[in-house]
Parts: C-alpha cells; sequence; structure tokens
C-alpha cells in the first residue's frame, strides 16, 4: 500500500471493518472511505499536504422539499389532480389541508424518525392503514377524517401510475363507534331546567336543535339571517342555501335574546363564539346539566333528524331541513323510524294473538 498510497496504513476497528490512517511527521489523521473512493483521495491529498481535512456538511432537507412518489408528493398535486378536490368549499379544503399536514408530518411509529410525508406511497400497505385506525379508536370522526384525506394521496398516485392497487379499496375494518348520538328526551328534560330560557348555553342548545345545522353555521348565524317566521342560512360545509320555519320553540328563546351583535350567539364579552369553542363550551354546559360525556351539538342535529323521521317526515323533506348533500344521510333516519314502527306494529299484532288465545281457551 505504501507505494500507491505512502505514509497510509489499515487497521481494523472495533467491529471488525476494515480503516485507513494516515501518519507522517508525527501527525496522524483518519482517511474516510475505501482507497480510490473520491471522499479517500481528497482526505489523503489534504494529509499530504498538510492542510485540514474537511468534513463534509451533512445534507439539510429544505423544508419544502419533496421526495419523488412520497405521500407528501402525492398530497401536493391533489389541487391540480382531482376535480372532487376543486368541488369542495374552501373551509372544508383548509381543514383537510390541516389534517393532511399533521399526518404528513407525524412519525411513521414511535421513536422513528420517518415520517409519513417521506413514505413512498407505493410502500403504503392496507395494514398501515387500519394501525392508523385503530390508534385513533378514541376519535372515531377524526380518524375517518384522515383516511378520507390518504385516500385522496392514493387517488393522486394511482392516476400518476406510482401503484395499481388502492391499499384502501373496501377497508372493512371499523373501530367499535355508532356515531354522534342523538339525545335523549330524559337528557333534553335534564338540560333544559339546568338552563333555562334567556341564558346563553340554552340558546345555544335551541340553534342546534331546531335549526339542525352545524357547530360552524350556528357560531356564525347573524340576526339579520331572521326573516320574520323564517331563518335563512348558507352552509358553510355545503353551499347550500336554507329557508327554515322558525318553531314556536325557537321563536320562544328568540324572543329573549338580546339580538343586537354581530352573531346571535355571543360569549359574555359580547364576541361571537369559535365553533372550536363552542363544542368545549357545550361539552362544559351538559356536564354541569348532570348529563354523561357525548351529548353533543352535532347530537342535537342527529336528534332532529330523528324527530322528523319519527313524525312521517320523508328522506327528500328531512335533506332540505338538515341540508343534507347525500341521500345516504337521510335514509339512515327514515330506516331507523320505520323499524321502529314497524317492530311496535308487530308486537302488538303478536299481544293481540295471544291475548285473544288466552280468552278463547278460557
Amino acid at each position: 500500500m505504501s507505494d500507491e498510497y505512502p505514509y497510509v496504513s489499515s487497521y481494523k476497528d472495533r467491529h471488525g471493518k476494515e480503516r485507513w490512517r494516515f501518519r507522517h511527521g508525527g501527525k496522524s489523521a483518519s482517511l474516510p472511505g475505501a482507497p480510490g473512493s473520491p471522499e479517500f483521495e481528497e482526505a489523503y491529498a489534504a494529509a499530504l499536504e498538510g492542510r485540514k481535512i474537511e468534513k463534509p456538511s451533512p445534507a439539510i432537507k429544505h423544508p419544502g422539499a419533496v421526495t419523488p412518489k412520497t405521500l407528501k408528493d402525492a398530497w401536493k398535486r391533489v389541487p391540480g389532480s382531482l376535480p372532487e378536490w376543486r368541488r369542495l368549499n374552501p373551509e372544508t379544503q383548509r381543514r383537510q389541508a390541516r389534517i393532511a399536514d399533521g399526518f404528513l408530518m407525524s412519525k411513521v411509529a414511535e421513536g422513528a424518525d420517518l415520517v409519513w410525508g417521506d413514505v413512498p406511497v407505493a410502500d403504503l400497505r392496507r395494514r398501515h392503514l387500519k394501525a392508523i385506525i385503530s390508534d385513533m379508536s378514541d376519535r372515531p370522526h377524526a380518524a375517518r377524517h384522515l383516511v378520507v384525506v390518504i385516500r385522496r394521496m392514493i387517488l393522486v398516485a394511482m392516476d400518476e401510475e406510482w401503484i395499481d392497487i388502492d391499499p384502501s379499496y373496501n377497508l372493512k375494518y371499523r373501530p367499535g363507534y355508532g356515531g354522534w348520538k342523538a339525545w335523549p328526551e330524559s337528557a333534553r328534560t335534564k338540560f333544559e331546567a339546568r338552563w333555562p330560557i334567556g341564558t346563553t348555553p340554552r340558546l345555544a342548545y335551541a340553534l342546534a336543535l331546531w335549526l339542525g345545522n352545524r357547530r360552524t353555521d350556528i357560531a356564525t348565524l347573524k340576526p339579520d339571517a331572521i326573516d320574520g317566521d323564517r331563518m335563512i342560512l348558507k352552509q358553510g360545509k355545503t353551499g347550500r342555501d336554507l329557508v327554515l320555519d322558525i318553531t314556536p320553540m325557537l321563536r320562544e328563546v328568540l324572543d329573549a335574546t338580546d339580538l343586537s351583535g354581530p352573531t346571535i350567539l355571543r360569549t359574555a364579552y359580547g364576541k361571537p363564539f369559535s365553533h372550536k369553542s363552542l363544542t368545549g363550551r357545550m361539552a362544559d354546559w351538559t356536564k354541569l346539566a348532570g348529563l354523561a360525556p357525548g351529548h353533543t351539538l352535532h347530537g342535537l342535529r342527529k336528534t332532529l333528524g330523528k324527530m322528523l323521521a319519527e313524525g312521517g317526515a320523508t328522506t327528500r323533506q328531512i335533506m332540505d331541513t338538515l341540508g343534507h348533500t347525500d341521500i345516504n344521510h337521510a335514509e339512515l333516519y327514515t330506516r331507523e323510524a320505520e323499524q321502529a314502527l314497524l317492530a311496535r306494529d308487530g308486537m302488538k299484532a303478536v299481544v293481540k294473538l295471544v291475548s285473544g288465545g288466552r280468552k278463547g281457551s278460557g
């Protein structure tokens, strides 16, 4: 070795790997790589010339850099590639973008350096999606929204022909939950007893229940939405314009409300609620009313849907009252109501049959 690289000798490190060292004139320096490699040659030349061996600076990845064909790359292409994305309203786009950013920056496993954004879409497996949903079983709706966002990335990857198979196709696994709970009459009675007409909790409750709208729409509802005996509003999520009758139950609450503010529902400081803070406040109000966790604003929307179905409203009437754009959502209420009515009528027939048989036998 001394003829080709004078003053260089080899040695074994503690792992048994061959290393190289330069020694001359009382100076010693370790040489990287193997003889003939660019890093070895550069370090050897520096040692001969008495220069300090410069260690290459570690590569710094730019925050906006995207590795091709990764989940992050797929998400960056979503706005320009998916027509269904362009049909979403701006608020939904912003919400899904926040969900995507949080997911892409999260670690693939505890203690790992790799984040989901740097994972090639081709490496995403069905078991990964099931594990993600399972880890969020205490937040089922958040899990569902995340899967929707991930599926957008998968659709882009398939359109770009990065993958041939959709790992989320017909995914059967679901965490054990029943969705938002409708409020039973007993819960509504307790809440109304604790929060009389004229209080902010009762106003939020009445708007959610008797308009059947989402928390964002309730928080942003302005006094000028009241048009005589009707409420005229535009849904934030769907962009639908709705005209709803003001029920006597809601009118009673509105008549006791100061409608001089920027919104119908206001904080103690006269400011509008944010939709997120409204969720937290409702949790506090229901707790103070002695209700168990799970009685939510969205549950009141479901309560109205259930009442409509049990009162004989058609699927189309439910859709136009709640502002649904998907008939499947509205049909859930009508199917539940029809099942209950049919079961009740069926059991009445059984009772009549048994009772008649007993009379006959006597």
